[in-house]
């Protein structure tokens, strides 16, 4: 184990509530925070870290942006007594953007080996490639979403939040083995783009159309392991400091998204980006990260809910044929999720739309899709 204390600076649980006490049900009475000692995180579930790098957004953050977002988490109430909540502290920044990278490499590697979720909050969408190394160190393939309303490959940028993709989805060796993007804003988006990702039998997905059927969402984001969020999907009213579009995800309709994350038995890490506290309104825009963080802790405390797929006896089961393929679709009987059986056996997440479309002898786009990236 690495030894995390030069990667990481503690905080002041009472200072971030500028001295103010906390009363007995709310989250900072219940989170191990790394004060003056790192927390013992054997029976952890969920691990928090903040990052304040933001020179791949070209400027350097002076105000701690983790911090801001801890302050409106940390007040709210604990429902979720079966969830246990580590909270590191902060990411030290380093001499360069590529140490910064290497901290929070180091931290988030720690900690997917020691098979813990871990939360990374503030910090530039570029830090997502952070996020990607830890895997990548660890020799262990991928399957990445990324929510934001662009597509960071602009090779034309000379700013690292703006092509950061462009290494992590074409580096060799590469971990990715599936990538996808929910929220793309057409008009954000060169056409060519779009069909390059096609081609690479990548899934994206218009915010439109997700937002006209987010709960289609769910199954991509269930199969995901690493999911970044930068909140420029996320329209400006609903989060003042997200200051791409007028447009986008409601605030609520960014915590169903981040509650499917909790929901995920994949995920081993998420990031949420982007909140520059300069931009913010009375900290609305924080306020919104700490509910979404509160979201993905009710997801992940229904999922301990969910039955293993191998006790049948809690799923229904749905034997169907379409284009002369005959597979199975299960049911749970705990949390209404879908699976669907491929050729090979192996079981994905899918939706009910997918079962009614396999029912009315119409090949599920879902399922189409698993193929050609089996084939």
């Amino acid at each position: 184990m690495y030894d995390l204390y030069e990667f990481l600076t503690p905080i002041n649980k009472t200072a971030i509530n500028d001295g103010e006490p906390y009363n007995d049900s709310q989250l900072a009475n219940f989170i191990k925070i790394y004060e003056e000692e790192l927390p013992e995180l054997s029976g952890v579930d969920v691990v928090i870290a903040g990052i304040n790098e933001f020179r791949g957004e070209g400027f350097v953050m002076e105000q701690n942006a983790a911090d801001i977002i801890r302050k409106q988490f940390y007040q709210l109430h604990y429902w979720h007594k079966d969830i246990t909540i580590a909270d590191l502290g902060n990411i030290r920044c380093g001499a360069t953007l590529a140490d910064s990278y290497a901290s929070a490499k180091t931290v988030i590697g720690e900690m997917l080996r020691l098979k813990k979720t871990i939360i990374i909050i503030g910090g530039s969408h570029d830090n997502t490639l952070a996020q990607y190394y830890a895997y990548k160190d660890l020799k262990t393939v991928i399957e990445a979403t990324v929510i934001d309303a662009t597509i960071d490959l602009r090779s034309e940028s000379t700013l690292r939040s703006h092509n950061f993709l462009m290494e992590m989805l074409t580096s060799e060796p590469n971990m990715v083995k599936h990538y996808n993007h929910i929220g793309f804003q057409s008009y954000f988006v060169h056409p060519r783009m779009l069909e390059t990702m096609d081609k690479l039998k990548f899934d994206c997905y218009r915010a439109g159309i997700a937002k006209e059927q987010l709960e289609e969402m769910e199954p991509v984001i269930r199969n995901t392991n690493l999911l970044s969020f930068d909140i420029a999907a996320i329209k400006h009213s609903d989060a003042p400091a997200a200051m791409c579009s007028p447009n986008g995800f409601t605030g609520e309709e960014a915590c169903n998204l981040i509650r499917y994350a909790g929901l995920s038995p994949s995920i081993s890490s998420l990031g949420i980006y982007g909140y520059n506290p300069l931009y913010d309104v009375r900290n609305l825009s924080a306020l919104q990260i700490a509910q979404m963080l509160w979201y993905f802790i009710d997801g992940k405390s229904r999922r301990n809910q969910e039955a293993d797929l191998g006790e049948r006896q809690n799923f229904n089961e749905y034997h169907t044929s379409f284009a002369e393929v005959d597979t199975i679709f299960i049911q749970s009987k705990k949390t209404g999720r879908w699976w669907m059986e491929l050729p090979d056996k192996k079981l994905i997440a899918c939706s009910y739309s997918d079962y009614l479309f396999a029912s009315n002898n119409e090949i599920p786009e879902r399922w189409l899709r698993a193929q050609e990236r089996d084939s």
